[in-house]
């Protein structure tokens, strides 16, 4: 009876150990994944409630957007902190224009975001998807041949990840993407926010 139970107890203990393993080996793996030239990490800008703009909103001034809340703004460092946590240093930040981006990137508190044109949100037009798709491949192409083995984060609109992946994902969440050297996804991973 007690021989059992010290067995069932190596067991259970064995067993959190090899998760705990397994736990690192996963995380490590993003970072490493990200060093690579065919992947890439795109983000969905954090929690801004409601959606789209309010009429007559101008890219120039963030009063006139719908902008991150509190827990928008928590949500994005507790991202940068989760990031940071499996493995992922020095890296490249573009984002959209719009301002719950821009915050997004920065709260992340990786290197400076670059705006960058192609992860503009197309939600006005749903027309130009395709051809925003097109400046998006064209933009991580150039980027994957030139970062090195920086981390490139993109922060963008679920519009823009849609049209890139085929699925929508949620305020807040990544997804890794193997791409194609023309920029075209080929797999992904889709990361739920912390």
């Amino acid at each position: 009876m007690k021989s059992t139970f010290l067995c069932l107890l190596l067991k259970l203990l064995c067993s959190s150990f090899l998760g705990i393993g397994w736990h690192h080996a996963n995380a490590s793996e993003l970072a490493n994944l990200l060093k690579q030239p065919d992947h890439v990490l795109l983000m969905r800008h954090a929690l801004a409630p409601g959606v789209g703009d309010p009429a007559g909103y101008k890219l120039q001034d963030c009063k006139t957007q719908r902008n991150l809340d509190a827990k928008g703004r928590e949500q994005a460092q507790r991202t940068g902190q989760w990031l940071r946590a499996q493995g992922v240093k020095e890296s490249l930040v573009f984002s959209s224009a719009w301002c719950r981006c821009t915050e997004t990137a920065e709260k992340l508190g990786f290197a400076s975001p670059v705006l960058e044109s192609s992860l503009n949100s197309f939600f006005d037009d749903m027309r130009q998807g395709p051809q925003s798709n097109a400046s998006l491949q064209a933009f991580i192409a150039g980027q994957l041949k030139s970062k090195g083995r920086k981390a490139l984060i993109l922060v963008t609109h679920h519009v823009n990840i849609a049209e890139f992946m085929g699925e929508n994902v949620g305020s807040g969440d990544m997804v890794l993407a193997k791409v194609s050297p023309q920029g075209k996804i080929l797999s992904f991973k889709i990361y739920t926010s912390p």
